[in-house]
């Protein structure tokens, strides 16, 4: 069995990865307790990673339905389906008719990102959403709003932190999206530690809730 160093590639938190492979297949994902950003800490979603990979419904090749089925098919036959489609939309409603969603594993992905940075103005599709559409837009609309650049995203500085206030969000089930703080649930229990206060607002009572000293 080998195992390998690697990041997550879910979300912009990158925690630190132990990947164990034996036989060719992914057998486990773990934290890396020696990964100097997450420090250990990984989030539910990280772990099954290892059964995402070896989900027998994963997609592999492109799709295309024939005959009412869908059958595996090579990239070019893909990309001729999609413009075979896309094309009677277009002429008929415009380019306004028309949108990209782009994933985490894409955006978080040096080379796929640089692809996409020069896809889309030649493209001319005006509207794109992903992950963050429903994710962290909120915060990039206020930051652009307050400071003047939609990533001029303030960071709090929790290890200097002496009461911290939590609004819907549960890092003790995934990382504090755009908050730049490694294994998060122990640094909340620091700040208590050190007789600061953790206040969590949020309708149900979640796992975070239980590190705070009011919910």
């Amino acid at each position: 069995m080998k195992t390998h160093i690697k990041t997550c590639p879910l979300c912009e938190a990158m925690c630190g990865l132990r990947v164990s492979v034996e036989n060719g297949k992914v057998s486990s994902i773990r934290p890396n307790p020696d990964d100097v950003w997450s420090e250990g800490y990984i989030c539910p979603k990280g772990v099954a990673l290892a059964d995402l990979h070896a989900d027998p419904d994963r997609l592999r090749r492109p799709l295309v339905k024939k005959n009412g089925q869908f059958q595996e098919v090579g990239w070019d036959e893909a990309f001729e389906a999609i413009a075979r489609g896309l094309a009677p939309v277009r002429e008929r409603h415009g380019m306004a008719a028309l949108s990209t969603y782009i994933g985490n594993p894409a955006a978080h992905n040096h080379s796929l990102s640089r692809m996409i940075a020069a896809f889309m103005p030649m493209s001319g599709i005006p509207v794109v959403y992903s992950s963050g559409t429903v994710d962290q837009w909120p915060k990039n609309v206020s930051s652009a709003l307050l400071y003047g650049g939609m990533w001029t995203i303030p960071v709090p500085d929790v290890d200097r932190t002496d009461h911290i206030l939590l609004l819907g969000a549960n890092p003790s089930a995934s990382q504090g999206s755009l908050l730049a703080a490694a294994n998060l649930p122990a640094r909340l229990d620091a700040i208590r530690e050190r007789g600061g206060r953790v206040v969590v607002v949020d309708p149900r009572r979640k796992k975070t809730a239980g590190r705070a000293d009011e919910w």
